[in-house]
């Protein structure tokens, strides 16, 4: 062995391979077939040796000469050990082939010596190269995977649906919701919605599902209703919607439907929304409506900050007229005692002539 591990020492590796192969050393053997290019004979060698440093050592050198189905075969032998997992696949990844990478872990989820690792490693690489292969994986494995490092990898890549599943899985109920509100477009599913939505932790979440809904699918807003109803504070429930009813009439400029939903708050007992409704609704109400609505239920103390409010402009609107009025008036006296000029003749006003002469007490007959 010495006299091999001279000549391999020396880069004789015509005469190393011969010398090992007659000792039978066939983890020195397979490093010689490597440095020969012979690199299915040196996966024999590997084979015989069976060992981890030799694989690695087989196997990278077949990852160099671009020997990628030796190299699987070398990989399967590695991937199942945990701890030098990490060191293959950045091997890979470090120059570039993250198809073939791919394509030995896959390989590798059969073996009976499969772990958490391979699984996750091999989710992580999906939402990076291939997303479109990361749901079916997860649905089959999701079981099998280190869930928050993939969460993290799912969040990285924008891939919400598949971030939705695990958040699921996980029993983080109240970020799954969040995500496919913040997301509607790639990750709500009604189904899955409901679902979870009534296994969430935090109850405000309740509300912003019904705003959710409001917004982004009206017509379904009723069938989320019936499976919150047991949950909701009812009270809240309808103040909620009374708030979007007062934005709703408010920006519908419709004044005859700002007072229908008037109506209908006294209707329910509702008069702190009557209240609420007079100022959000201001622009569109008759005073004269809502003084008569307040006073035929009795209700004035509800609606007189609105008509405080009402008060203050009108008075507000009358002085300034006063003033203008004033200015007006001022403005038209100056210019009836005004002697009015054209070039250089002198016209003086009527007013003005009679000022002057009842000054000089001098009563003209014509």
């Amino acid at each position: 062995p010495q006299v091999g591990d001279r000549c391999y020492d020396e880069k004789m590796y015509d005469a190393a391979k011969l010398l090992y192969n007659n000792v039978s050393n066939f983890g020195r053997l397979a490093s010689t077939l490597v440095h020969l290019g012979e690199y299915q004979a040196a996966v024999d060698g590997a084979r015989k040796a069976n060992s981890t440093r030799t694989w690695k050592e087989v196997c990278f050198a077949c990852v160099d000469g671009k020997e990628f189905r030796l190299a699987q075969m070398c990989g399967l032998h590695i991937v199942v050990h945990a701890d030098e997992l990490e060191e293959l696949i950045n091997y890979y990844q470090d120059r570039g082939y993250f198809e073939e990478l791919i394509t030995m872990l896959e390989a590798a989820l059969g073996l009976e010596r499969a772990h958490m690792g391979m699984f996750t490693e091999l989710a992580i690489l999906y939402s990076k190269f291939k997303p479109q292969k990361m749901r079916e994986h997860l649905e089959l494995f999701w079981s099998r995977v280190n869930i928050p490092k993939v969460l993290r990898a799912a969040e990285q890549a924008h891939l919400w649906a598949e971030l939705v599943f695990l958040y699921d899985k996980y029993e983080e109920y109240d970020n799954a919701i969040i995500t496919m509100m913040n997301h509607p477009t790639d990750a709500w599913k009604e189904g899955q919605f409901k679902d979870i939505i009534t296994k969430v932790a935090n109850v405000e979440l309740y509300y912003r599902a019904i705003q959710f809904y409001l917004e982004f699918k009206p017509l379904l807003l009723n069938d989320l209703l019936m499976v919150l109803s047991p949950r909701l504070d009812h009270t809240r429930a309808v103040n909620y919607f009374s708030k979007d009813a007062m934005q709703y009439a408010s920006e519908s400029k419709d004044t005859e439907l700002a007072e229908e939903l008037l109506q209908w708050f006294l209707q329910e007992e509702k008069r702190e929304c009557f209240g609420a409704c007079l100022f959000t609704c201001y622009d569109l109400l008759r005073p004269d409506v809502v003084l008569e609505t307040a006073w035929r239920h009795n209700i004035m103390d509800f609606a007189m900050p609105y008509f405080i409010q009402v008060m203050k402009e009108y008075l507000t609107k009358v002085d300034k007229l006063d003033a203008s009025e004033s200015l007006r008036k001022e403005e038209e006296q100056a210019t009836e005692t005004q002697p009015i000029v054209y070039g250089n003749l002198f016209l003086p006003s009527k007013k003005y002539i009679r000022q002057t002469f009842n000054s000089l007490e001098i009563l003209p007959q014509h």
